[in-house]
């Protein structure tokens, strides 16, 4: 089924990611989170992919498992630079083969270790051409695209950056989830900036639940989003006075929080970046009230 079917006026939801693990090694303790959270119902649950197909294979196969060991819907993230053409096909036809009807479809970044030096001569470049490619070829396939509250880090203003993600769902795109924030006032200046462009398709917040204070700053170092001033000095203050855990209890209180204001402002749901961490996501919605 594709997620926007899914996707109600009158029900709210919550949407949980995961991150393939490293090793084979850490699959029973993966899937142990897995098992943990189902019991939240998700409307759907999404699995993160390489940069250059880096981890296609992993995902393909936790996605699957995902579906049919556990009863969720899955959704594929698909990143296309430093792929071609027929490689992400392939992996669009794996995916449908095995049931899996949703994918995220985004542009992607080179990976790190030097592995793809350069993007390799392919016409997709774009999220926009990746969601061409899945529209035209995959009409079955569900497409959701990613959205940027503060601006992609690479844009050259917000207007290109709006423009950019109008391309997207103009290609066929049935919704898109955010980059992590801290201060809902961005969700929601973002979205009333999309729809004075013409999007009217859902637009789900991402939640990031802050367990490190040394692993935030490189996440939003590297993705372009913001710590509110007061949010991170009561993170350092917690960091000094308790360490590791009360970061944590502070990171997991914010999102909460954020999860609250943004349900009761009346947000189709909300997507929880989990961490692969049962106990972060199930103290997070404790006590979250849904329509």
């Amino acid at each position: 089924m594709k997620i926007i079917d899914a996707i109600k006026p009158d029900r709210q939801f919550i949407s949980l990611e995961y991150f393939p693990p490293k090793s084979r090694e850490e699959w029973p303790a993966f899937f142990s989170t897995v098992q943990r959270l189902a019991v939240l119902k998700p409307l759907f649950a999404s699995v993160t992919y390489g940069a250059g197909g880096s981890t296609n294979a992993d995902s393909l196969e936790i996605v699957t498992r995902i579906q049919q060991e556990y009863g969720l819907e899955t959704m594929a993230h698909l990143t296309c630079l430093g792929s071609n053409t027929d490689d992400v096909s392939r992996f669009l036809h794996d995916l449908a083969a095995a049931g899996v009807s949703n994918v995220l479809a985004l542009r992607g970044d080179l990976p790190q270790d030097g592995s793809v030096e350069t993007p390799l001569p392919s016409p997709l470049q774009y999220a926009s051409d990746l969601v061409n490619l899945i529209r035209s070829s995959f009409p079955s396939i569900g497409i959701g695209v990613a959205g940027y509250p503060e601006v992609h880090p690479e844009a050259a203003s917000l207007e290109a950056d709006l423009s950019y993600l109008k391309l997207k769902f103009a290609s066929g795109a049935d919704f898109a989830i955010t980059q992590l924030f801290f201060d809902n006032n961005l969700y929601h200046a973002f979205v009333k900036r999309a729809a004075a462009a013409g999007i009217s398709k859902p637009i789900i917040p991402g939640i990031l639940p802050v367990v490190s204070l040394k692993v935030i700053k490189r996440i939003v170092s590297l993705c372009g989003a913001s710590i509110p001033a007061a949010f991170l000095a009561e993170l350092e203050q917690a960091d000094l006075a308790g360490g590791a855990a009360a970061v944590q209890k502070v990171g997991i209180a914010h999102a909460r929080r954020q999860a609250q204001e943004l349900l009761k402002a009346g947000v189709p749901g909300v997507h929880i970046y989990t961490l692969n961490r049962a106990e972060v996501v199930l103290d997070l919605v404790d006590g979250l009230e849904l329509l």
